[in-house]
């Protein structure tokens, strides 16, 4: 049987583990062998010294073999999946899984909650009356072959390793970590049986990954375990410098999804989705046009099927805040910029976002963006509306948008949403 001290030396001295000790050491600790110090003290040992190509697929194997598989074999159709880094205003896969299930292939989105200034699909849906996000493997099966997609909570039994690492990482200064985050997205994806898998990796102010060369980096990394699991994967690296669409928030999102579903979506948010949906489409060899799909009204009618087949109710009304209070523009011009980051606080302070993981976030709280960079405006017209449950919030939210907004004499150059594909 291996040292863990040993191998945490050897670590820190910059060895390689080998698949064995690997292996042993995922198992220990799930088993409560290890104690959550010295698997800090290894953390903080991969972060420096990193792992290699060879470590890295055998340590995410090892997160994948701590739990259990997702069998989709029921699943007529083929299984293809996204996955987002996290952004502001980021409602992609409310529209995302609907509309490419609706052209033929079959969706099991395993999702996240928000933290800190990034939302999480599962909060935006819980405002939903009545839908829900836990669901158990049958349910899951049952609901990707009656809807063709599913939005849930992943299981206990999927990579348990992963969330007992994630809470260490959190806690102890590791998250920023290429190998470490990569093997924690990857494992829980691949475990959840899909065929193939697009990642959205975001890039600016308002992602995780501020510089495109980092992103880069993640992507690679990414697609390259994906492929070494048999997942057919590919990256898109997406610009996250000012929040996606106009909302921010958790109803606020689910209200501007099902609009994009109706043909009414901010362009940007359109562009983004269709890119990504068009990526789903071809590695799930599905020969499809999104924008069919999301013109004719057959993506808003299998979105409806998901909410009510998770036992939503489609047709009712979403949550709406009592306090609202408004960002004026302090001159006129052009909107040169709005930082993503800037808003993406200020949403979490007026309660759309949580601290901490056991935190209760506010279905209605959140800011949407009156105007968008490009957008010619006058002085004293709504740029920002914000929203709350208790107006004592919006001092904190004011202080965020310190900074952010930016108007100049002549509007922005024209930025791409979609900066580069990574992939096979």
């Amino acid at each position: 049987m291996p040292d863990v001290v040993d191998l945490i030396r050897a670590k820190r001295d910059g060895g390689r583990l080998a698949d064995p000790d690997i292996d042993w050491l995922m198992t220990a600790y799930t088993g409560g062998l290890i104690a959550d110090e010295q698997m800090s003290a290894l953390l903080m040992a991969i972060f420096f010294r990193g792992l290699d190509p060879a470590e890295l697929r055998a340590w995410t194997a090892a997160m994948i073999a701590s739990g259990e598989r997702l069998d989709l074999s029921a699943v007529p159709a083929p299984t293809v999946d996204k996955h987002s880094t996290g952004g502001v205003g980021d409602k992609v896969s409310l529209i995302l899984a609907p509309l490419v299930a609706s052209c033929g292939a079959a969706v099991p989105q395993l999702s996240g909650r928000g933290l800190g200034h990034t939302g999480g699909t599962l909060d935006k849906l819980e405002s939903i009356p009545g839908w829900r996000a836990q669901l158990d493997n049958a349910e899951i099966v049952s609901v990707l072959r009656t809807a063709g997609c599913v939005i849930c909570a992943a299981g206990a039994g999927l990579a348990p390793a992963d969330r007992r690492l994630y809470a260490l990482r959190d806690v102890t200064a590791t998250v920023e970590s290429i190998p470490l985050i990569a093997s924690s997205i990857m494992s829980k994806k691949i475990a959840e049986g899909t065929g193939a898998l697009v990642l959205d990796v975001k890039v600016g102010s308002g992602a995780f990954m501020k510089k495109i060369d980092a992103a880069r980096d993640l992507a690679r990394t990414m697609v390259g375990l994906g492929a070494a699991a048999g997942v057919r994967t590919s990256a898109l690296l997406t610009r996250m410098d000012t929040p996606l669409g106009r909302a921010a928030g958790n109803a606020l999102e689910v209200e501007e999804s099902v609009a994009t579903l109706r043909g009414e979506g901010p362009e940007d948010l359109v562009e983004v989705t269709l890119a990504l949906a068009r990526e789903m489409l071809a590695l799930a060899g599905v020969e499809a046009d999104p924008a069919t799909a999301l013109a004719d009204g057959r993506a808003l009618a299998t979105y409806r099927e998901m909410i009510a087949a998770q036992g939503g109710a489609p047709d009712a009304p979403l949550p709406v805040a009592p306090c609202s209070a408004v960002v004026p523009a302090a001159e006129s011009g052009y909107l040169r910029r709005l930082d993503a980051f800037a808003v993406g606080v200020a949403a979490w302070r007026l309660g759309a976002g949580r601290a901490r993981k056991e935190d209760a976030v506010s279905a209605s709280a959140g800011v949407i963006c009156r105007a968008k960079p490009g957008d010619q405006v006058t002085a004293g017209e709504p740029l920002l509306e914000l929203r709350a449950d208790d107006e004592a919030r919006f001092g904190r939210a004011l202080e965020a948008l310190e900074g952010a907004i930016q108007i100049g004499a002549r509007p922005p150059e024209p930025q791409p949403a979609v900066l580069e594909r990574i992939g096979p």
